[in-house]
């Protein structure tokens, strides 16, 4: 019975949050994979366009709650997600017309646009604090749980309680649905074959007679899609917060390192592994040895590798070590 309660404890503090954030990042890091894959850089402003997609997520839930619109058990956000899908794709496809298409029509390094991106990511961090402010923003309503710790105890007579939060199980089953979406678009569409074959030869797919144009505004509208998505299941899971978004770039940029730059798939696979290994090295594990091992051999103390305030260390020394000795990550994406 032990074991089963040390199970209970290891799934409610480490596998269930684990695996909401490890979709969280891998959405994340799809967005950002995509970008590099077909435009060819590394898009640094992506982390403030998952805010700014959150920000107006945020605002229109407030209107349609003010008017008594809600989404019953599951969070309103939802109903607004397209509205703030649609206003990133905007606000990415404008960027691109003002700024990068400048650098592209100039056939600019890819250090360049890097750089570019750096100061599209301040102005976008600004208007997003300028707007929405700089303070936590708790948009999340409905069912808070899909179980909670007393309803699992009294069915199981553990001593231990499994809870799962509604927006931890709203964020594994979106990310499911946009991932398979994402995927039959590349593999199965006209047009995802077209955004496969120029990023893997942009001069062969010229020749082919595919519009570069077209596949570059395709590419930000799914980035923009995928980035507001992201941002507004990471804010319903933890809360909305513009500057949190700018800490996020390093594990979702370390996620798509890890899992190969220019690979969907690893892209996904380097999500789910940097967020079970910043949970795994942050989490205090006295709980769970407490009930695993012997009486005798009970720690007494938290057995916590790093505080929490850590995290993003973790995902750092991940980033460094594969960039050292596995530059084309785990799915051979582009070094």
């Amino acid at each position: 019975m032990d074991l089963v309660n040390a199970l209970v404890v290891f799934a409610n503090f480490v596998l269930i949050p684990a695996t909401a954030y490890g979709a969280q990042l891998a959405l994340g890091a799809l967005g950002v994979t995509l970008i590099y894959g077909i435009l060819r850089f590394s898009n640094f402003a992506h982390g403030d366009t998952m805010a700014f997609g959150t920000m107006v997520t945020i605002l229109c839930t407030w209107g349609l709650q003010a008017l008594g619109v809600s989404f019953g058990p599951l969070p309103t956000a939802l109903l607004a997600l397209p509205i703030g899908i649609a206003a990133t794709a905007a606000l990415v496809l404008g960027t691109d017309r003002i700024v990068y298409r400048f650098y592209r029509r100039q056939k600019a390094q890819p250090t360049i646009l890097v750089i570019v991106s750096l100061g599209v990511m301040f102005v976008m961090n600004g208007i997003v604090r300028l707007i929405i402010g700089v303070n936590d923003q708790n948009f999340s309503d409905g069912e808070r749980f899909v179980i909670t710790a007393r309803e699992f105890k009294a069915a199981t007579g553990l001593a231990e309680g499994l809870a799962i939060k509604t927006t931890q199980a709203v964020t594994v089953v979106a990310a499911i649905v946009v991932v398979a979406a994402l995927f039959w678009f590349l593999q199965r569409t006209r047009t995802g074959k077209s955004m496969r074959a120029f990023s893997d030869n942009e001069d062969l797919a010229l020749l082919s007679g595919i519009n570069p144009d077209r596949v570059v505004q395709i590419t930000w509208i799914l980035a923009a899609a995928l980035a507001a998505i992201a941002g507004v299941l990471y804010g319903l899971d933890k809360s909305f917060k513009p500057f949190t978004y700018f800490q996020l770039l390093l594990p979702i940029f370390a996620a798509a390192i890890v899992g190969g730059l220019g690979s969907p798939l690893g892209a996904i696979a380097g999500g789910f592994i940097i967020a079970f290994s910043e949970v795994f090295v942050t989490y205090a594990w006295k709980k769970v040895l407490g009930y695993a091992l012997p009486d005798a051999w009970a720690p007494d103390t938290l057995v916590q590798l790093l505080s929490t305030d850590y995290k993003f260390a973790v995902s750092f020394t991940i980033l460094i070590v594969v960039l050292l000795f596995m530059p084309t990550g785990l799915f051979r994406g582009k070094s």
